[in-house]
């Protein structure tokens, strides 16, 4: 673990960086009390829809007209 002081941090923040994204620990403290842990944010790739083209079969087609009964449900006219 690497344990910076604030001032230390700020002269040589590229470096302490390059250290969290090696994996190393690096914490910035405030005189002797530690107060912030560096560490490198996850660089996953990001898939948007795992799931195949059509795997969930036909949706509804919500612009097809309704019958008069379930509009009138619908509209709160029993």
């Amino acid at each position: 673990m690497q344990k910076v002081t604030i001032h230390a941090a700020k002269t040589h923040l590229s470096r302490l960086i390059e250290a969290a994204l090696a994996g190393e620990e690096v914490v910035i403290a405030k005189g002797d009390k530690p107060v912030v842990r560096l560490v490198p944010i996850p660089q996953g790739k990001f898939i948007f829809g795992v799931l195949e083209a059509g795997s969930l079969g036909e949706g509804p087609d919500f612009l097809a007209p309704v019958e008069e009964d379930e509009l009138a449900a619908w509209e709160g006219r029993s």
